[in-house]
C-alpha cells in the first residue's frame, strides 16, 4: 500500500477510520467514544482495558473490530484455574515421541482477555509479558507473536470478591482504560430491535494487517510541536504528588502519580487522534482528548480522596 507522501497516507487513514466507524456502527449501536478509543489504540500499537458491567457488548465490540480489520481473533475466558500454558501454549509429545510446540490462543492478532482479574497473578503475568515483548518463551525457545498484536482485556466493576486486581505496574502496560456506560434510551431501543429479530448485518473488511502496520508507522512519523510535548509531559508531572511540578490537588489527594509511559502514550495517542480527525499534526486539544483514559488507571488515590469520594476521573478533569 505505497503512498506518494505521508500527507496522502494521512488522508487515507482518516478515510479508512470513517469507513471503519460506519462498518462497526452496523453492529455496535452507540458507544461512539469507546469505538474511537479502541481504534486509536489499534493504530497507536497500544492495548486496552475495557471496564463495564455485563451485557454492554464488550466482546461483540472487539469481535466486530477484528472482523472490520480482517484480523485473527481469539477469546480467552479468564478463570481461577487458568494456567499460563492455557494461554501461551505448551510442548507436547507427537507420534514420533518428539516434543513440539502447540501454540495457545495468544497467537492471534487480537486477543480478548475476558475478565482478566478473575485469574491468579501467575497467569496474568504470562499474558502481560506477551503484551510488552510481542513474543512468548516456552521451554527456553522464543516464539514471536503475529503482528499486529493487541490485547483487549475486560473487567467487571462489580462482584470483586475472589478476584485478583491487576497491580499498578501491570495496569501501566495498557494504553487506555476505557469505561463503558449504559446505552441511551434511543440506542437501547435500536439494540433490542436488532437483536430480537432476524436482522443480520455483514461487516465489510476495511483494512488488512499490512495496511494497519503501515498506518502504525505513519502515526509514529507525525511531527509534534514542542509546546504540545511540553504540555503532555507537564500534565503528567502535575499528577506526581509532592514533587516540584505537582498540582496542589494532586499532592492533597494522590498517593502515586503517572510514570513516563503515560507521557509517551499521550503523545502517540494525540498523534493518532489528530490523523483520524483529518489533521496532520496534533495540538493540545488532541492531548486532552486522550488524557482521561490514559491517566485513569495510572493514578493512585490516597485515603483522603477515598474518604471524600473524589474519583480519579474528577481529579484528571481538574488538572486538564
Amino acid at each position: 500500500m505505497p503512498f506518494a507522501s505521508d500527507k496522502e497516507a494521512a488522508d487515507a487513514l482518516a478515510a479508512a477510520y470513517q469507513k471503519l466507524r460506519r462498518e462497526i456502527g452496523k453492529v455496535i449501536i452507540g458507544q461512539e467514544d469507546v469505538v474511537e478509543l479502541v481504534l486509536t489504540a489499534v493504530f497507536s500499537q497500544g492495548h486496552c482495558l475495557l471496564v463495564g458491567v455485563p451485557g454492554l457488548a464488550k466482546t461483540l465490540l472487539i469481535q466486530t473490530v477484528a472482523d472490520a480489520l480482517d484480523l485473527s481473533f481469539n477469546r480467552v475466558q479468564f478463570t481461577p484455574d487458568l494456567m499460563p500454558s492455557d494461554i501461551v501454549g505448551s510442548e507436547t509429545l507427537n507420534k514420533e515421541r518428539d516434543f513440539h510446540f502447540v501454540p495457545g490462543p495468544i497467537f492471534a492478532n487480537i486477543v480478548l482477555a475476558d475478565e482478566i482479574n478473575r485469574t491468579p497473578p501467575k497467569t496474568q503475568a504470562a499474558l502481560l509479558e506477551s503484551m510488552q515483548e510481542y513474543a512468548v518463551t516456552v521451554a527456553g525457545k522464543r516464539y514471536a507473536l503475529p503482528r499486529p498484536f493487541f490485547v483487549l482485556a475486560t473487567q467487571n466493576p462489580i462482584e470483586q470478591e475472589g478476584t485478583y486486581p491487576l497491580p499498578e505496574a501491570q495496569l501501566d502496560r495498557f494504553m487506555f482504560n476505557i469505561e463503558l456506560g449504559y446505552p441511551s434510551y434511543e440506542a437501547e431501543l435500536q439494540i433490542v430491535k436488532n437483536t430480537t429479530s432476524n436482522h443480520r448485518v455483514q461487516v465489510e473488511k476495511v483494512l488488512h494487517a499490512d495496511e494497519i502496520q503501515a498506518f502504525q508507522q505513519l502515526v509514529r512519523r507525525v511531527p509534534v510541536a514542542d509546546n504540545v510535548v511540553e504540555y503532555a509531559v507537564g500534565l503528567v508531572h502535575k499528577t506526581r504528588p509532592n514533587t516540584g511540578r505537582a498540582a496542589a490537588r494532586a499532592s492533597q489527594l494522590l498517593e502515586w502519580g503517572a510514570g513516563p509511559r503515560a507521557s509517551q502514550h499521550l503523545i502517540v495517542g494525540a498523534k493518532c487522534h489528530a490523523l483520524i480527525h483529518g489533521k496532520y499534526s496534533p495540538d493540545i486539544e488532541d492531548v486532552q482528548a486522550v488524557a482521561l483514559p490514559i491517566l485513569r488507571h495510572r493514578l493512585v488515590r490516597n485515603f483522603k480522596a477515598e474518604a471524600e469520594g473524589i474519583t480519579v476521573d474528577q481529579l484528571v478533569k481538574e488538572l486538564l
